[in-house]
């Protein structure tokens, strides 16, 4: 699945969306993707200088979205759902992951009861274990986008 695919399935756009091709699937029980991270996305400038590394909260973030696509892959009106990140046991990052690197994110569920899912998340780079965790999430209609408001601004001549 390429990256034009997985923006059919989830919402998210630059500079979110953290998941650039899933390489395997099993509906409704495991995932593998892909993230190749650049030096040119935008938290590298300040995270850190000189020493630039991919916040573990992104990684994380990565893993869930990557788990969104398992989800909701097989919903005929995925483009009315959203998946929620509800969250997060277990979680621990083992080494650093710099520009160059790929992730490979996988992901297993463990249960899932209706609309509610807890999986097994694992990111790893070059077979070496970057982070781990168990994710929970939920999937719930999405709202329509709220309509702006006309403001009350008055203009004085």
């Amino acid at each position: 699945m390429d990256i034009n695919e997985i923006q059919k399935i989830l919402p998210h756009r630059y500079p979110f969306l953290l998941v650039d091709r899933i390489v395997e699937i099993e509906p409704r029980k495991r995932i593998v993707g892909l993230k190749n991270v650049t030096i040119n996305e935008p938290w590298f400038a300040g995270h850190f200088p000189g020493y630039p590394i991919m916040p573990g909260v992104l990684i994380v973030e990565a893993l869930a979205q990557t788990g969104g696509v398992l989800l909701l892959a097989d919903v005929p009106d995925r483009d009315r759902k959203l998946v929620l990140f509800t969250g997060i046991d277990e979680a621990k990052f083992r080494r650093p992951v710099a520009p160059g690197d790929q992730l490979r994110l996988e992901l297993e569920v463990l249960t899932v009861r209706r609309t509610v899912c807890k999986m097994r998340a694992t990111a790893t780079v070059d077979g070496r274990v970057a982070a781990e965790a168990v994710i929970m999430c939920v999937i719930v209609d999405r709202e329509p986008a709220p309509r702006a408001e006309p403001s009350a601004v008055s203009v004085q001549p």
